[in-house]
């Protein structure tokens, strides 16, 4: 027999088939993979690299509008023109300009930073005169604390010594290797104060200027040269400032008669705790009593692993506890984001384990133990291989990693199925004995090109979501990144690994030929020792003839038998198509970018009404914490008053750090672990809402329960940016807007940018009274500030190794908090001291409101979360359409409404909704455009395989049928259709396409052995029906671990659902479709193609002509 002609599938397993090399391969890829798992560094979500750089703009005196059109715009003006810039932030207010400059995503930090800057240094004639130089500051999501430690005592420690130890400790956490910023938070700094008694100050006549210049002056510190000294060169050192406060006592400010004032004459000097610190207060299930607090925050360097770092850090506090830490002081971990990462993987590999072990199970239930053994080697090799490239590729091993490998598993171990069960049926097809090699060759090579074919086509439905963009792109990449790779790996794997294995696990199987009928060359391997060979079977080339296959058969019969039971039958699949489409018409089936995640903390944030006294928002802080731990999944509380909540990524975004007024609280609610409780995160938060609006309600004090979210950051869940062309329009339309959110149930904390603002004294200088009495105005302003905002002196000289003691010069708290106190301090004028009640009036007034810009344009902000009867920001915005449809700007036109686009101009008055809704337009856009891409890369492929234009709309017609399992699904479940379902419906379209694919390429086989089309076609729904049957249901108990998790509990339901309708409709409809197609021309043109290959391969094998045999030996014919 001749030697076959093998295709590339076959001409790829023939070489490792008995190779030595195979099995070092299979071991090498798993040990590989191992390491790469141990190496790869562990989070819990994906690193969103989203740079943005914060400069801030002191302008000291300056009102809003000042800031606005002498910092900020001229600012934003150049800094627009930066490359890869997509979001400029401003915000002018009194005294400050802040600028945000939000880079694209994946924009490396280091050049973004550096053109900033560049940008800056380059145009310094942009600041105004009285302007401060900016201050450039850098945020990326590293700069989130990972881990925070809380300092408590349960004895009450002496004041300041809280902090002297947190500053300590910190400082011992920070030796720690690859921990970047470590600072703390919360509890009395130790601070030189000198505080001036003005009544004092009155008597010895000493102003608050003279003693600011002379404390000023005792902290001098220059160097003096060097002089030579008994041959020696030593250095010299000019010191003036005081070592002490008993030293800073005896500063001399002025001298009188002849008689030195010291500043313990004129002031109080104290060296201890400041008198209004940063409250941290915290409370426990156990411990419900407040205590006073201090909180250390760490952060890590780029690219850290996050669990190993934590134990590190843990480990480290663990030796500071009995020694540095007495036993009087508790060090409670209250946040451990390496800790969750580390649970978060070892549960995901562990479902990864569980997933490839149901699917073998599978396997070894439906084909036996020996093909359980072949795909058991299959997909750990191929799983190895993949988290070998994700470690390569700069990958962390999280959620979405991990998830991208479990999604892929069941679509992955097709490969291996369809080339085992090939093989398993080669060993039962009629014809002359054949080595076992040859069998397996044989069937690998039969399916080889249709699997290859499949194989791009899944990756060409997965592969085009890479290209979503914004935020979510970087975040959902690794799933159709990770699973193309994890598909390439499987298609090298099933030629070159399970052949190999079936060789060697089969041949039991089989019986030693008597004699060689292989048709293999003898040199060949596979005949180089006694083969195993398959007896060959009198059953012609079908599936046996069950009681399932029968009735099969019939289905097949009757739908192809007449057009009216086709058309019939397509109808009907197309109105389950209608109906199912529905649901998401109706509401049944709700649409939301990612559903609510599940973590172990959220955040409550308190704003009291401008001008609120701390101790007042102190208290309600303190009421709203003994209400949340009455909750039996609070674990424990952190109330923080003057000093922010350890910022979180969604935190960073809204620049939660910021939050420091007297009238803003921020709580930290920390929560029992995962495994402790019942409700998730986002219920409990929903559950204790209510109440915490009711404590607030007669405080008049805004409420935010600010939860983890499951993706992407935004400022907010509902976001109305309102453009306008004036100050008085902006604010009127946003008013109405706050009013339209407040009336729509399940919209809730509601806020904006027009809150009222604080009350306010202006203390302005008379300049013709300060003119005849001598003052410059500077010299009151001066006063004035420094008596009530305080002058620092710069930092008191301590020992080493101490944290720093600012010395700041400020009167007493029951001085300052009194005007006429203030007005009563004098400055020196032409004859003398001047009180500054003759200098100053005294005008009442309100804050200016800050003055908002986006990408260059004014705006003002509404925003707003979703919870309870609305969650999804689409149909809240449905409900709000009908709130804002008579929204009218001053001059009478509409206002306009943007969805993904900005407005171009100011002009008009326009509404842009933001947050969660841009994000979800943007993905769904993206995730559309990324399915158009699919269809039309697969019918590219078609085209190609089968060289016919209408061919390929049989393989792709059925995609859209897994929508009629996907969305009932939803709806039965209470699912919402999220990003994660659309990603499973289209890594669906790819399972139905290799479905498709591989009905179709066999019916053209046996129509190219001249079988009638009808008879083509029911074997192909037959023979192939197992196949696709083990592959939906691979894809099923892959699949079914991720319904835990509710962010791809969506992609879960859409594998599972969607496989199993597409499986169960495309197993008729691809077939039906093809018997419409192919009776028009192609089945004849087919069979005549293969009628001359048969006779084309029977005049190969015919014996030569005499003559021709002669002179093909190089004989003489004669």
């Amino acid at each position: 027999m001749t030697e076959p002609k093998y295709g590339l599938a076959g001409r790829l397993a023939r070489p490792f088939l008995r190779s030595k090399l195979t099995p070092v391969i299979v071991l090498a890829s798993i040990l590989l993979g191992l390491v790469a798992v141990a190496l790869t560094p562990r989070e819990e979500e994906p690193q969103i690299v989203v740079p943005m750089v914060d400069i801030m703009v002191p302008m000291p005196g300056a009102t809003p509008s000042e800031v606005e059109s002498q910092v900020v715009t001229p600012l934003e003006r150049r800094l627009w023109g930066i490359p890869g810039v997509e979001y400029l932030y401003g915000s002018s207010r009194p005294n400050v300009g802040f600028i945000t400059v939000r880079f694209k995503v994946n924009e490396p930090l280091e050049p973004s930073l550096v053109k900033v800057h560049q940008e800056l240094g380059a145009h310094p004639e942009l600041l105004p005169a009285g302007a401060s130089p900016p201050v450039v500051r850098a945020l990326t999501i590293d700069d989130v604390p990972f881990l925070t430690v809380t300092l408590h005592g349960r004895e009450a420690l002496p004041a300041g010594e809280l902090r002297k130890l947190a500053d300590e400790v910190a400082r011992e956490l920070a030796d720690v290797e690859r921990t970047a910023q470590v600072r703390v938070a919360g509890a009395a700094r130790r601070v030189v104060r000198i505080e001036p008694d003005p009544a004092r100050l009155r008597t010895l006549d000493v102003s608050l200027g003279e003693l600011h210049r002379s404390l000023e002056s005792a902290q001098a510190q220059l160097p003096a040269g060097a002089i030579v000294q008994g041959g020696e060169r030593v250095e010299l050192e000019a010191r003036g400032f005081a070592r002490s406060a008993a030293e800073l006592r005896r500063v001399v400010v002025s001298v009188r008669q002849g008689r030195p004032i010291y500043v313990e004459d004129v002031a109080r000097v104290t060296d201890g705790p400041e008198p209004e610190p940063a409250v941290i207060l915290t409370a426990s299930k156990e411990r419900p009593e407040f205590e006073q607090a201090a909180t250390i925050v760490v952060a890590k360097r780029p690219g850290t692993n996050a669990t190993e770092l934590a134990e590190k850090v843990t480990a480290k506090l663990d030796r500071l506890r009995g020694g540095l830490i007495p036993g009087s002081v508790d060090a409670t971990v209250t946040r451990n984001y390496g800790e969750t990462a580390g649970e978060k993987s070892n549960e995901l590999i562990e479902h990864l384990l569980i997933a490839t072990l149901s699917v073998i199970a599978l396997i070894l239930v439906a084909m036996g133990w020996r093909s359980a053994l072949v795909v058991g080697i299959a997909v750990p090799v191929t799983l190895a291989l993949t988290l070998l490239l994700t470690y390569l590729n700069g990958y962390t091993l999280n959620r979405v990693t991990l998830f991208a490998l479990i999604f892929s598993i069941g679509i992955l171990v097709d490969d291996a199925i369809v080339v085992v069960e090939n093989i398993h049926r080669h060993m039962h097809l009629p014809g002359p004995r054949r080595s076992f090699a040859r069998v397996v060759l044989d069937a690998v090579d039969e399916v080889g090109n249709p699997t290859i074919l499949a194989t791009f086509a899944v990756i060409a439905a997965i592969l085009p979501m890479a290209l979503v963009r914004g935020l979510m792109g970087p975040y959902m990449r690794p799933i159709p990144v990770g699973a193309s790779v994890a598909m390439i790996f499987s298609l090298v794997i099933a030629f070159v690994v399970s052949p190999w294995a079936a060789l060697k696990i089969f041949r039991k199987q089989a019986r030693l030929p008597e004699t060689d009928e292989s048709g293999l060359h003898p040199a060949d391997p596979e005949s180089a020792a006694p083969e195993p060979t398959v007896e060959p079977h009198a059953n012609p080339d079908t599936a046996p003839e069950g009681r399932l296959a029968r009735i099969d058969r019939r289905v097949v019969r009757w739908l192809l038998g007449t057009g009216k039971v086709r058309i019939g039958f397509l109808a009907a699949v197309g109105l389950l198509l209608l109906a199912a489409s529905a649901l998401l018409v109706t509401g049944a089936v709700e649409v939301k970018m990612l559903p609510f995640d599940n973590k172990r903390e959220f955040q409550v944030q308190l704003d009291l009404p401008a001008g609120a006294a701390r101790e007042e928002a102190l208290a309600l802080g303190q009421q709203v914490a003994r209400e949340l731990l009455a909750e039996p999944e609070v674990e424990s509380v952190q109330v923080h008053s003057g000093v922010a909540a350890p910022f979180t990524f969604v935190g960073m975004v809204r620049h939660s750090f910021m939050r420091e007024l007297p009238e803003q609280v921020d709580l930290q609610v920390n929560l029992l672990p995962k495994q402790d409780r019942d409700a998730s995160s986002h219920a409990i938060a929903v559950r204790v809402r209510p109440r915490i609006e009711a404590l607030a309600h007669p405080k008049d004090a805004r409420v935010k329960v600010v939860e983890i979210p499951p993706g992407p950051p935004v400022l907010a869940t509902m976001v109305a940016e309102v453009y306008g062309s004036t100050a008085a329009e902006r604010e009127r339309i946003a008013g109405e807007v706050r009013r339209a959110f407040d009336s729509v149930p399940g919209i809730v904390d509601v806020d904006s940018t027009l809150n009222p603002t604080s009350p306010k004294l202006g203390l302005s200088v008379d300049r013709e009274k300060a003119a005849l009495h001598g003052v410059a105005p500077a010299h009151v302003v001066q006063t004035l500030s420094a008596a009530g905002y305080g002058a620092p002196l710069g930092t008191f000289h301590v020992e080493r190794g101490a944290a720093q003691v600012p010395l700041v010069m400020q009167l007493a708290p029951e001085h300052r908090s009194r005007l006429d106190t203030l007005l009563a301090l004098t400055v020196p004028g032409a004859r003398g001291l001047v009180p500054l009640s003759e200098l100053v009036r005294v005008e009442e007034m309100r804050e200016a409101p800050e003055i908002q810009h986006k990408n260059l344009k004014p705006v003002s902000y509404v925003t707003a979360d979703l919870a309870g009867e609305i969650e999804s920001p689409l149909y809240a915005l449905l409900a709000l359409g009908h709130e804002l449809e008579g929204l009218r700007g001053d001059r009478g036109e509409p206002v306009a409404r943007y969805g993904l686009a900005h407005p171009a101009d100011t002009e008009r008055p326009s509404i842009k909704w933001d947050g969660e809704w841009h994000i979800t337009l943007e993905v769904f856009r993206d995730l559309g455009l990324a399915f158009a891409a699919v269809m039309l890369l697969i019918y590219v492929l078609m085209v190609g395989w089968f060289q016919s234009f209408s061919m390929p709309i049989v393989i792709l017609l059925p995609v859209p049928l897994s929508l009629i399992g996907i969305l009932p699904a939803h709806a039965l479940g209470g699912t919402f259709f999220t990003a994660t379902s659309m990603i499973g419906f289209i890594a669906g379209a790819g399972i139905v396409v290799r479905n498709s694919i591989i009905l179709v390429d066999f019916a053209e086989l046996k129509l190219r052995e001249g079988m009638p089309l009808a008879a083509a076609v029911e074997e192909a729904v037959l023979v192939r029906f197992r196949p696709m049957a083990l592959t939906a249901l691979a894809v099923i108990v892959g699949s079914a671990v991720m319904l835990a998790d509710p962010i791809f509990q969506g992609l879960a339901v859409a594998l599972m659902a969607g496989a199993v309708a597409a499986t169960l409709l495309s197993r008729y409809a691809v077939p039906v479709l093809y018997y419409m197609l192919a009776r028009r021309g192609r089945a004849a043109e087919l069979q005549r193609e293969g009628a001359r290959g048969r006779t084309e391969e029977e005049r190969e094998r015919r014996p030569p002509p005499p003559l021709e045999a002669a002179l093909a030996a190089g004989g003489d014919v004669y």
